[in-house]
């Protein structure tokens, strides 16, 4: 076996653990009293769910077109933004300052419904952009796919946490000491796997459409919204990050883990992180509520708007690898 195909294995193998660690801890943390909770507020789920789903896609089908992206970065930055949920999300959230109940609710329903969107929307956009010859994806193998590392693990989670919270609380433990070390591998292994296209992405046009793609996502997630700020900060921060399991066993399974379109989604994804990591805080400084002295940005969460208060240790929000 080659260097190339021995990273390739571990790759895929890594992958299957982050998701379903990731999945079954966002059930471990989720409640259906929480879920009631925000799922009562229709407007805000139809309005949150049409920017995750229909907007986000087309946002960065947009902008793909618009830069011109070279064949390998337009699949990336599609496979990237139709599928919305990233863990990393509540902690944008809590970086801004926002409800982070809220926050994390939504996007675990984000990337469980994503599970069933994920790969017929791709598949549409790819086909229709006329990108060359097996510039598709099996839809049908990428669904059961997806479904069965994400949607089986957090349906198994919220269970268990609804039967036996204790046990779903240790377990979690367990789930948090693996999803962190597991997503790192996962990258790892994606840059080992290509690097060299990754430095040759440096200066190109994927890491600026990668970083306005962030922000008209975040803008997009605070105005179509509800609420005072404290919402508002929730449903943008969850919408830059991309739910970056499905995108990588697209990768997988429908191009051979590709080295070039490996390189830009992990590019790509390095871009989300730094525009939420950077605008989430500034936009707690400039609009969300003061910190009492000595309170961590990570703990409860004032609710100047009247919403639900949040509190970090008792919502999905450390589901986040």
């Amino acid at each position: 076996m080659e260097v190339q195909e021995l990273i390739g294995a571990l790759f895929n193998i890594v992958l299957v653990v982050m998701i379903v660690a990731t999945m079954v801890s966002a059930g471990f943390t989720t409640t259906f009293a929480m879920l009631g909770a925000v799922l009562s507020r229709v407007v805000l789920v139809v309005l949150v769910l049409a920017t995750g789903l229909a907007i986000r896609p087309l946002v960065g089908w947009g902008l793909a077109e618009l830069f011109s992206l070279r064949t390998e970065a337009y699949i990336a930055m599609i496979l990237l933004a139709v599928v919305p949920g990233a863990p990393l999300g509540v902690k944008f959230v809590m970086g801004a300052r926002g409800d982070v109940t809220t926050g994390a609710v939504f996007q675990v329903l984000l990337a469980v419904v994503g599970s069933f969107t994920f790969a017929p929307t791709a598949n549409f956009i790819l086909e229709t952009a006329d990108l060359g010859e097996g510039v598709d994806l099996p839809v049908g193998d990428l669904l059961r796919t997806i479904v069965f590392l994400q949607v089986l693990p957090f349906v198994v989670g919220l269970l268990i946490r609804h039967f036996n919270e204790q046990s779903a609380l240790e377990w979690n433990g367990f789930a948090q000491k693996v999803i962190g070390p597991s997503f790192l591998a996962v990258v790892a292994l994606g840059v080992l796997g290509s690097w060299q296209m990754i430095v040759d992405l440096i200066g190109d046009r994927v890491i600026l459409a990668g970083a306005i793609f962030s922000l008209i996502m975040i803008a997009a997630g605070y105005f179509l919204s509800q609420g005072g700020y404290s919402t508002r900060a929730a449903t943008a921060m969850i919408q830059p990050g991309s739910n970056s399991g499905p995108s990588f066993a697209a990768v997988a399974i429908a191009f051979d883990n590709d080295p070039a379109i490996l390189g830009a989604v992990t590019a790509i994804l390095f871009m989300q992180i730094i525009v939420g990591g950077v605008v989430g805080p500034w936009l707690g400084s400039q609009f969300g509520p003061e910190l009492e002295e000595g309170e961590a940005g990570e703990g409860a969460v004032v609710d100047v708007t009247g919403d639900q208060a949040a509190s970090a240790e008792s919502s999905p929000a450390d589901a986040g690898a």
